[in-house]
């Protein structure tokens, strides 16, 4: 696929985004200094006709409009595709162990919530973690770290698990290793962190302690 044919694609897919209501192309309207002020919600309303979107993909690519992204790319001579390519795009192999074993690097817990902007506040000024990022206007996804431990939150309009479920099934949204978690536990003690079950022994190991969000989400922490 030519270079030009690849930026046209990438245009018809975010007017298709559009059409389908995609919070995320808020985000890329607003590339557009025209619509810089745009919430998401008020980037959804707007007229977006594929010219718009093709200004969008010349814009991203550094160009001041899809013409002159065109003429640039009509007059650049085709490049061979390197070994180990596909469509000019380096194919990145996954990690592998020294017996040819696919590494899995992480697993990131996704938390369900009613506004991400404020329970990643929560995280931060509650239970120490940083906000890594906020997506949208209104934020609509973010992310939260502590020391190697990321959760992402997601932004939901009505709750997804039915009121007393969580109590009646003692339904976890992460479970947490952490070096000290006595320390960890007095921590959030001094800072009034709402806990679901404070510091104790379980029956399989333990010592564990459990907080809630502002959202009934339970976070379980474990020593390591």
């Amino acid at each position: 696929m030519s270079p030009l044919e690849t930026y046209r694609k990438q245009a018809k897919q975010l007017v298709r985004w559009h059409r389908e209501g995609h919070y995320s192309i808020g985000g890329r309207i607003r590339g557009l200094a025209r619509y810089r002020t745009l919430t998401d919600a008020q980037a959804l309303q707007l007229k977006f006709p594929l010219a718009t979107a093709q200004e969008i993909i010349a814009c991203e690519a550094g160009f001041a409009s899809w013409t002159e992204l065109k003429s640039a790319v009509q007059a650049e001579p085709p490049k061979p595709a390197p070994r180990g390519t596909s469509g000019g795009a380096t194919l990145k192999p996954l990690p592998r162990t020294a017996a040819g074993a696919t590494v899995i690097k992480a697993a990131i817990p996704v938390i369900f919530v009613a506004s991400v902007a404020s329970t990643a506040e929560f995280f931060r000024d509650r239970l120490g973690f940083s906000i890594d990022f906020l997506h949208g206007r209104p934020a609509f996804y973010g992310g939260v770290s502590r020391d190697g431990v990321v959760l992402h939150l997601r932004l939901v309009h009505e709750p997804l698990i039915e009121e007393g479920l969580r109590e009646k099934e003692s339904l976890l949204a992460a479970f947490i290793l952490v070096e000290n978690v006595k320390a960890l536990f007095e921590e959030y003690q001094s800072k009034g962190v709402p806990f679901v079950a404070r510091l104790h022994k379980e029956p399989w190991g333990g010592p564990t302690f459990t907080v809630s969000d502002p959202d009934g989400n339970r976070i379980l922490f474990s020593r390591a």
